[in-house]
């Protein structure tokens, strides 16, 4: 079992784990010869949110080698907090307040498995220069465990019915701020709809008060799922044209804790689809990049708490 690579888009990808580490302290890595997919499906998550994500190789490595017996395939579990720690020295959006050792710009990042006192290891070498000018090589090794095909055999992403609507989300940033601004009533829950004809609603209520925070003008993508992979293909065109009344709302009760750690993804969000199976689920595209040409895509499951009143 080979692996190395130069980790060429170092930003994008300290971008990515940031995301990953507020959801989940664990994570699943799988590496094949044309993606690297990030996975967290651990059921101790808080409101059963879960991430699957296709991220293409050239967007963040080049001199990319694998090989294995499993097709050329390697499964990893890490702790993604260790795996931000090491990319955070190597990444200018990483090392802001960080000491003057810290790398000034991009360094030259080559990630490789290995193995140290026996324990297998994802090893980082970094070498670059300083905010002081000097040349520095650095090192990481992030313990990792590789998962044997048959568990990797296990691994399923979540069943989930056909959206009634799908919605291009206004900026994740400004969305995050309006949720937190919710806060005080939103109590655990918040209430997403959308409807086929742009109009976007977030709400939080308690016994006595409600408030609704709704955008109008949104784009309604065709989504065109492959049923091997959650990487969805969007049209600006405009839905179904034999969808359901236009301007009827569906909805999604989510945990407010879940949406809040979802709209961490921000960080690394230039788009975002939001589909949602009413009453079901609120399945989230965060694409790397812009839809037409991304470099991959983030899938997010928010489970739906039921609520007749919804």
């Amino acid at each position: 079992m080979r692996f190395r690579a130069n980790v060429e888009n170092v930003a994008t990808f300290y971008r990515i784990v940031q995301a990953i580490e507020k959801l989940q302290k664990r994570c699943i890595i799988r590496f094949t010869e044309t993606d690297m997919h990030i996975i967290c499906n651990n059921d101790v998550n808080e409101g059963g949110i879960q991430v699957w994500s296709q991220i293409k190789v050239p967007s963040l490595f080049t001199d990319y080698r694998i090989q294995s017996n499993a097709q050329n395939e390697i499964t990893l579990t890490l702790s993604s907090e260790a795996l931000l720690s090491a990319l955070r020295s190597a990444s200018p959006s990483g090392s802001q307040g960080a000491s003057s050792s810290s790398f000034a710009s991009d360094a030259e990042v080559v990630m490789k498995l290995a193995k140290k006192n026996d324990q297998a290891v994802l090893n980082f070498e970094m070498a670059g220069t300083t905010r002081m000018g000097r040349r520095v090589r650095v090192a990481h090794d992030v313990r990792i465990e590789v998962l044997r095909p048959q568990d990797v055999g296990k691994l399923r992403e979540p069943m989930c019915p056909e959206p009634e609507v799908h919605i291009l989300l206004p900026p994740l940033a400004k969305l995050r701020t309006v949720v937190e601004r919710l806060r005080p009533l939103a109590a655990d829950v918040v209430a997403v709809r959308a409807n086929a004809s742009g109009c976007l609603q977030v709400s939080a209520s308690t016994e006595s008060a409600r408030v609704d925070v709704s955008w109008s003008g949104l784009t309604n993508p065709i989504m065109i799922r492959d049923g091997n992979s959650q990487d969805p293909q969007a049209s600006q065109n405009g839905n179904d044209p034999d969808a359901r009344d236009p301007t009827q709302k569906y909805g999604v009760l989510v945990s407010l804790r879940s949406f809040t750690k979802f709209l961490n993804s921000h960080v690394v969000s230039t788009t975002t689809i939001a589909c949602i199976c009413q009453n079901h689920a609120m399945i989230l595209y965060v694409y790397i990049g812009e839809v037409a040409d991304a470099g991959g895509v983030l899938t997010f499951y928010i489970p739906a708490i039921i609520d007749d009143a919804l």
